[in-house]
């Protein structure tokens, strides 16, 4: 079965889709049509350290909607943000 292409939002070029919708809704039919698995995997690498700053608890309410914002950020708005204070690993 040949791979299926999305334009890439994040990564602006052709490059492979992801599988199925990642998420919920709108949004992940959305990230399925226009986000490439390449930028799925920076966004999951942003997902941890979002968690691990936050202390999140992603099977809350609130960590689900506060997730969902930063998604959208992330790849349809101005990009995401570190948390304040954040100090990226050496």
């Amino acid at each position: 079965m040949a791979q299926r292409m999305v334009k890439c939002v994040k990564l602006q070029k052709e490059l492979p889709g992801l599988d199925e919708p990642p998420w919920i809704g709108e949004l992940g039919q959305r990230i399925y049509d226009h986000v490439s698995q390449d930028a799925w995997k920076l966004w999951l690498d942003h997902l941890r350290m979002l968690i691990n700053e936050y202390r999140l608890v992603p099977s809350t309410k609130e960590a689900q909607d506060f997730i969902a914002q930063q998604i959208e950020q992330f790849f349809f708005g101005e990009g995401a943000a570190h948390p304040p204070n954040y100090i990226p690993p050496e």
